[in-house]
């Protein structure tokens, strides 16, 4: 990390922008189950679909996500900050559990511990 950037900035930063990309999975999804209602075929339906306020709001997020990312790595290694990236793979399955109702199995809690363990391995 370098000596400029505030620690704890970094931290919210690079625990914040996974989150931010989990979020903007799950409005993803919600957008693709709108689409299906109302038939996004054709460039009035392409532009339906661009305007859906769900879909402005992960982009949004997204290039939210990505600033925040970028004063991250202006202050922190890439090799150091990137495994957090990984939290999105143990996030985007949680929200699908509470937003849309999907199961869960042993697999997924097991692949979710050890992308964890593999975290805490990394950054020891």
């Amino acid at each position: 990390m370098s000596a400029g950037a505030p620690v704890a900035l970094l931290w919210v930063g690079i625990l914040l922008t996974p989150v931010m990309i989990s979020a903007g999975q799950v409005l993803f999804k919600l957008t693709g189950g709108r689409i299906d209602g109302r038939g996004a075929t054709g460039v009035a339906g392409i532009l339906r679909t661009l305007a859906d306020p769900y879909l402005l709001l992960a982009f949004a997020i997204y290039g939210s996500a990505t600033i925040l990312w970028v004063y991250v790595l202006r202050h922190m290694p890439l090799s150091q900050a990137y495994p957090f990236m990984a939290l999105s793979f143990v996030l985007v399955p949680l929200a699908s559990l509470v937003v849309f109702g999907e199961t869960l199995g042993l697999r997924y809690w097991i692949g979710a511990g050890l992308i964890v363990a593999g975290m805490v391995v990394i950054n020891a």
